[in-house]
């Protein structure tokens, strides 16, 4: 194994942090990357108590876990977003306030700077998550979208996340976006135009995540070889497309897990990832840190499902060759 595999723990913030501890170590996992709910952990409290960060790290070492990164998805995804009900569920109750939407968008965008804070304290120096969007809706490009109104939005990005990026910047820390729909960035495309507008600034980077490419038909090697030296972190998560003459990409409004959609999250290694090219690309660019499980599969047990695909990718991984294979055939 060349590189640490981790768990991505939001998935799992139904149980105690002590407990998934438990879990990971039982599992074979050699760290967790740990989501900023549930009780893993907690921005304001790792601000406001000078104990806070250090147990956390006790509690991790006492199980032999390793931290690499922090996990902020929920809250970034309101910093651009347009504000409706449904961010409500996923918010911190002192984020969500009153839920009027301007006041919702400032206090995610200040929450992502103490993210920030909260990483340099636990000393961490990558933090993953999302920007939000407010123009994902505008995908489909009917009725006809206005070139500017797209621009506008690539302009919010900017607006809105250069300051919290300056924040990651006097930090030391960086930011790593997961691709993903519903984010400014969801291809390949719009995450070069995301860097464009940001300046291209080190602070800003990917969380590679194949399942959130695979489905819409771009090549996650391709995601690697377009942007090898913005792969801050990178997570191990499987999706399979499974159109049938009746299913739909776009999914009919079905929810996760429904068979009757054309395409769904796999557990790791059995959905249509390759990931052994993903290890190739990987080396390639010569990423070095982890490997995160983020595991989501409806139709299996999780606890299985971890547990394999830990195995699986501790199979998979590999160091790149230190030398060419036919320099034993010279003198």
């Amino acid at each position: 194994m060349s590189r640490p595999v981790t768990l991505f723990t939001g998935q799992w913030a139904d149980l105690k942090l002590e407990d998934l501890c438990k879990k990971a170590r039982d599992f074979g996992f050699d760290g967790l990357e740990l989501a900023c709910w549930g009780d893993h952990f907690e921005v304001d409290k790792a601000l406001s108590d000078d104990g806070y960060c250090q147990r956390k790290r006790d509690l991790l070492e006492k199980y032999d876990l390793h931290v690499f990164a922090i996990s902020n998805h929920l809250v970034g995804q309101a910093v651009l977003d347009k504000i409706d009900a449904r961010h409500k569920s996923i918010l911190p109750a002192y984020v969500w306030g009153d839920g009027q939407p301007e006041g919702v968008n400032h206090r995610a965008a200040e929450e992502m700077k103490n993210t920030a804070r909260a990483a340099r304290k636990l000393g961490v120096s990558v933090v993953n998550g999302f920007t939000g969007s407010s123009i994902w809706h505008l995908t489909y490009d009917f009725p006809p979208t206005p070139k500017s109104m797209i621009d506008d939005g690539f302009q919010l990005l900017a607006d809105r996340w250069n300051p919290i990026l300056d924040v990651f910047q006097e930090c030391g820390v960086k930011f790593a976006l997961e691709v993903h729909p519903t984010e400014i960035a969801f291809d390949i495309y719009t995450a070069e135009r995301s860097l464009q507008v940001l300046d291209r600034r080190e602070e800003f980077g990917f969380n590679f995540d194949p399942s959130h490419l695979i489905w819409q038909g771009v090549d996650p090697v391709e995601f690697i070889r377009a942007f090898p030296d913005r792969i801050y972190h990178a997570h191990m998560k499987d999706a399979k497309v499974t159109l049938n003459g009746k299913s739909g990409i776009l999914s009919s409004h079905l929810s996760f897990g429904d068979s009757r959609r054309g395409w769904d999250f796999r557990s790791v290694g059995r959905g249509g990832v390759q990931f052994e090219d993903i290890i190739r690309a990987l080396n390639h660019i010569k990423y070095e840190g982890p490997l995160s499980i983020e595991w989501e599969d409806s139709g299996m047990d999780r606890e299985h499902g971890a547990r394999e695909a830990c195995q699986y990718v501790k199979n998979v991984d590999f160091k790149p060759s230190g030398r060419a294979f036919d320099a034993a055939f010279s003198d």
